[in-house]
């Protein structure tokens, strides 16, 4: 599974006009499942997430993860995350989930990160989303947890 976290102030998710989901400081997750992913992807993607410190401490550091701070979480699906570009110039998308898999997926992580965390707001799967933020710092952090097996990709 692949994503980009961003550090927001604030952040929230329009679609046709209406916001869908909203928070205030803590993590925009931009999220994409891959094909061979399931669901210890999406768990291992997920723990790290919510571990990973990238919030400042007290002394300026970034030492404090977003359950450390209380910070919200906007989920947000993004296939466009698995492009290929490394021929032509337009990208291709055959290594991501195909959309029952990626749904389903994105719909796990999602759940289980409702069980972990109290504040989660989503996008809408597959839905044309207009996403707005403030990025804090700013911190933009990919990460990328592969299927067990695979080869890192170059």
């Amino acid at each position: 599974m692949i994503s980009v976290l961003q550090r927001v102030r604030q952040a929230h998710v329009e679609v046709g006009g209406q916001v869908i989901g909203r928070i205030g400081p803590g993590l925009l997750v931009l999220l994409c499942a891959e094909q061979g992913d399931g669901d210890a992807q999406a768990e291992r993607l997920l723990a790290k997430v919510l571990r990973l410190r990238v919030f400042s401490d007290a002394a300026g550091k970034m030492n404090r993860s977003v359950q450390d701070v209380g910070g919200g979480l906007l989920i947000v699906s993004q296939f466009t995350l698995a492009a290929d570009t490394r021929s032509g110039n337009r990208p291709g998308f055959s290594q991501a989930a195909a959309p029952a898999e990626g749904r389903r997926l994105y719909e796990h992580f999602v759940q289980r990160a409702r069980e972990l965390h109290p504040d989660v707001q989503t996008g809408e799967f597959a839905a044309d989303m207009q996403v707005h933020l403030v990025n804090d710092g700013p911190v933009t952090i990919p990460l990328r947890i592969e299927p067990a097996g695979s080869i890192q990709k170059q």
